[in-house]
């Protein structure tokens, strides 16, 4: 989906442990002319910024798309547990790319566990 800025509005955040689930983010990196505003990115703020810490363990990021490599650096530095998503990007997918941030074990001890990745059919 996109709205009328050109921006992509895809991604949730759901925090099963408070009851806290992330309103709808938009991808504001058109109308904010600002690259890091990819709609992960902006989902992961505020619920930084929600639950008032930085670890993100008990939370589960929901989206149209396969998280980029920029942001599959911040799941992966927020310790989320799981990222659930229907359309892989080949290209510059934190999965499917020659990239696989999301996935990858060679990441920094600090980071946790690679999280549970669910693709789920974009025939359905």
């Amino acid at each position: 989906m996109v709205d009328k800025a050109g921006d992509a509005t895809n991604k949730s955040m759901d925090n099963m442990e408070d009851g806290i689930k992330g309103k709808k983010k938009d991808e504001s990196s058109k109308n904010k002319n600002d690259i890091t505003c990819h709609a992960e990115l902006e989902a992961i703020r505020l619920a930084v910024k929600k639950l008032k810490t930085n670890d993100l363990s008990d939370c589960i990021l929901y989206s149209t798309h396969e998280p980029c490599i920029m942001c599959s650096y911040a799941i992966r530095f927020h310790k989320i547990k799981k990222v659930v998503y229907q359309h892989a990007v080949n290209y510059l997918g934190g999965v499917s790319s020659s990239m696989p941030l999301l996935i990858s074990k060679e990441a920094p001890p600090h980071w946790g566990e690679v999280p549970v990745i669910v693709h789920l059919n974009s025939h359905l």
